[in-house]
This record gives structure tokens, sequence and C-alpha cells, in this order.
């Protein structure tokens, strides 16, 4: 039995992609919302989507644990989360529904909740919630236990239909919650960790599990959305990520671990602490992170080979100054190439989030892009289509083109829903070229066959003037008086450090 029971709606399965990558990692968004809710003296299970058949488990667990709120907290530490991909939406509702229909109270929180707060009301959902809410579910849980009732002027971030008049009501702004560092240390048997284990042992022949120093970015890309942290960032104790760290390693076998911050290393004495901390354990777990080129200071560097770094992936988009300027990135390309010749030196993997497609790039900035990644050789690509998200600068200036698709089904969707340059044909075609290449470069000689990638590129070369599109947006002129792209100084950054 329990009083509340949790879960998400992120399904291996669901996702071809990531099925092929096999590369699972526990619900830690989630988990810290049921952390938060056992540390407030609430009774709570988890039942966990990711490998377990949605509905029939779902129905099972209500019958098992006869919870009074049903509470679908996406995990925010999620990129595929924060893609607010549509696979997941229906999944959340699907179990809305059949939560609903059980008399049982259904909360849902998530970036797409939040940007589509009545496509979840509308599916059986009696509340949503925005922002960072920890501290507002264990209010909002409370109230829903004792007596059924609920002021939305006691919850910010509460969006619900008015039982008077059947109107929207929600309580802005959404919170920032400023103890979320202080939360106790996520509790993981509340899931079934073996299933992850095995398909990372089965797959890449190791076990790598998620962990989380921060959460929240305080840069302002206009492509990036932020609907639950804004551009609040918290930092926890680099004592205590170095003591989970060591307690995963030692209790769950745990043999390497990624990072799911947004932005990992920002704070330079934070990062030198950590490595201070991990290395009074002894053998260090090795790990990769999320980061930026700009951070990638001989110190940093050398603060994160200390702590176990061995990859660092790095958000460098576009090899085309006027496109980053564009995005309002802050970055500057002689930085990606100090920061590669820096992480060879130190032994770490170097590795690129390129997009393509953003408003303004041509076939010229395409090639910038193409020849900064062989200038530079990184270990790795990712490469993905700009994709408008609610709330970002992005969105408002393609807004205009959007027609009724407004999300990707899955992760590999790869489509643009504004009118880019070029067909989305041709996007994937260039996709797989420049993956062919990278790739190339560090496989074994002998069974790398070269002309596959030639001819890859032929076929992108002869698909280029064929798939250039029409009506598509140039560059923003930038307002009076603002640089575009301009650095944002570190001590203007709104940081919240946990000590």
């Amino acid at each position: 039995m329990a009083d509340v029971l949790l879960t998400h709606s992120n399904h291996l399965a669901y996702d071809a992609k990531q099925l092929r990558k096999m590369q699972p990692y526990p619900p830690l968004g989630t988990l810290y919302a049921a952390t938060a809710l056992r540390a407030a003296g609430i009774s709570v299970a988890v039942y966990d989507t990711t490998f377990n058949k949605p509905l029939p488990g779902f129905l099972e667990a209500l019958t098992e644990h006869q919870p009074k709120i049903v509470v679908i907290y996406e995990d925010d530490f999620n990129f595929v989360t924060k893609m607010c991909l549509l696979h997941m939406r229906e999944l959340a509702n699907e179990l809305s529904t059949i939560a609903h229909a059980s008399g049982i109270a259904v909360v849902v929180h998530g970036s797409d909740a939040t940007d589509h707060p009545q496509e979840y009301l509308d599916n059986g959902a009696d509340f949503v919630l925005n922002g960072e809410a920890e501290q507002t579910l264990q209010d909002l849980c409370r109230s829903l236990l004792q007596d059924g009732r609920v002021e939305v002027e006691a919850v910010p971030g509460l969006v619900r239909y008015s039982a008077a008049d059947g109107s929207l009501e929600k309580l802005l702004p959404a919170p920032k919650n400023p103890s979320w560092a202080a939360l106790p240390r996520v509790e993981r048997g509340l899931i079934d960790l073996e299933p992850y284990r095995r398909s990372w042992t089965e797959a890449h022949g190791y076990f790598s599990t998620n962990v989380v120093s921060s959460r929240g970015c305080p840069y302002g890309c206009n492509w990036c959305a932020k609907p639950i942290s804004g551009n609040r960032f918290h930092l926890r104790a680099p004592e205590e990520v170095a003591a989970e760290m060591h307690e995963l390693k030692t209790l769950f076998g745990v043999q390497h671990i990624w990072f799911g911050d947004d932005v990992f290393a920002l704070d330079r004495h934070w990062i030198e602490q950590f490595a201070n901390a991990v290395e009074s354990y002894g053998e260090v777990v090795p790990f990769k992170i999320q980061s930026r080129a700009d951070l990638m200071s001989e110190a940093t560097v050398a603060s994160l080979k200390r702590a176990g770094c061995a990859e660092i992936w790095m958000g460098v988009e576009s090899g085309s100054q006027v496109i980053l300027d564009a995005m309002n990135k802050g970055l500057k390309l002689s930085t990606v190439h100090v920061a590669r010749e820096r992480l060879a030196k130190a032994g770490i993997r170097a590795c690129y989030f390129l997009q393509f497609g953003y408003p303004g790039e041509g076939w010229d900035e395409i090639c910038e892009t193409v020849q900064l990644v062989r200038d530079t050789r990184p270990d790795d690509i990712g490469v993905s289509l700009s994709y408008p998200l609610p709330g970002t600068g992005f969105f408002e200036r393609v807004q205009a083109q959007l027609g009724i698709k407004r999300n990707w089904v899955d992760s590999d969707d790869l489509c643009t829903m504004h009118i880019a340059s070029y067909t989305d044909s041709f996007y994937h075609a260039l996709r797989d070229a420049l993956h062919a290449e990278v790739a190339g470069w560090h496989a074994p000689a002998d069974p790398f066959d070269a002309s596959i990638g030639e001819s890859l590129w032929m076929r992108v070369h002869e698909m280029e003037p064929l798939s250039r599109n029409v009506n598509v947006l140039s560059l923003p002129t930038a307002p009076a008086g603002e640089v575009r792209g301009a650095f944002v100084p570190l001590q203007e950054l709104v940081v919240e450090r946990r000590s």
C-alpha cells in the first residue's frame, strides 16, 4: 500500500533510436520527487515504465499499492523528456485516463505539461504542477490526503480547471525550489535497477547509471527551452556528489556514470573541490558530462581529468560564427579549437552536439560546420535539426510557419517543423555523411570502407541544389544596442550553490 504512486512516460520500446542505443538511465527526476515525498512522511511507490509494459504494469501497480494519488512526474534530467516527444504525451494521457477512471486524483509534471496543460487536463489529469515542483508536490499531496481540498493560491505553479465554472485556473510564476540541492540522496531502491544493469552489460560490457550535480542552465541560447528552472542554476555540494558516486560503485557495482546536468563545470572552484573529494575515495569512477567549450580552461580540464572524466559532450551547434551569434549561443569558434586541443592532451574524449536547419543557415554555413568538424576531429558527434519549442525566441520567429505537427513523435523523428533552407531528406543525407566520416577516423583501418563515406558525400552534393526550400527565413537583425551572441560574464549568471 502507498498513498502516492509515481510514474513517468519514458517507455524505452516506444523510441526506436533509444532502443538501438541501449543506454537506459533511471528516471532521476521522478525518483527525486518520490524521495522528497518520502522525506515529508508520505508513503510512496514508483512504477517505472522504462522496461515494463506501461499499461498492464500500471494497472497491476494500482491494484498492488491502492494509491490515493497518482503522480506522473517526468524526469526533468532526461533530454528526451525536454524534447516533449509526442509518444510520451500520449502515454502520459493513457496513464492519466486509467487512474482517473479508478477515481484516483492525478497530478502531472513535466516540460510538455507545462507548455500544454489543457492537453493533460482534458485527458484525466486533475492538476498540472509547473516549475521546480518537489516542494509544491509535497504541499499538494498533503492537502489531497488530509481533506481533498486544494486552494490554488496555496500552491504556486498549480494549474487546474475551476470546479465552479470550468475555467482554467493557474497560479504563476512557477516556483523555483532553492532547497532542491539539500534534498536527501535520491532513493534508487524505489525501482528495480537490474534491468538497467543487464541492458548496459549485454550491450556495452559495463554498467552505467546517472547522477546530477546541478539543475538548470543560466545561458541564453534562444532555441533552448527552460520551462522548469528558467535561468536558475542550483549546485549540490561537491563532497555529496563524490560520496554518491562512491556509494554507487561500492553498493551497486556501477562502473561508469553519466552526469545528466545541463551544463557541467560551470563553477571552476566547485570542480576543483569535486576532484579533491573524488580522489579522497581512491580509485575513480569514469564519467561523461555535457558542458561548453568556453568552460574548458586548463585548470578545469586538469580537475576533470583527476576526477575521472572520460568524455565531454559540448554544445558546439555550428561551425558558422554568424549562426552561433544568431542563436545567442555566446560562444566563439576559437574556444572550440582550444577546448579540443586541451581535451586531447588530457586524454578526454571530446564530442560535439551539432544542429542544422537554423534560420539563415545556407550551404556556406553548412560547409563551415563540416570544415570545423574536419579541422578539429572530435571523437564523436550528435547531429540534430533545429527544433522549435514553446517559450523560446526561435519558436517565436518560426511560429507562423508551423503546421499541425508541433512535436517529434520520437527522438529519431528528425524533421523540421519550420521552413528550413533544405528538405528533411537532404538533412538526413548530410547527417549520415558526416557521421560516417567521423566514425571512419576512429574505426580500425581494415574493416572501414572509405568509399562508403565518399558515396554519402556525393549524394549530399547531388541533392543540395535540388533540395532547397523557398520562403525560408533570413537571419534576424539584432535590436539597436544589442550585441548578438555576446558572452555572459560568469559573475552575472544566476548561480545558487549548496555549500
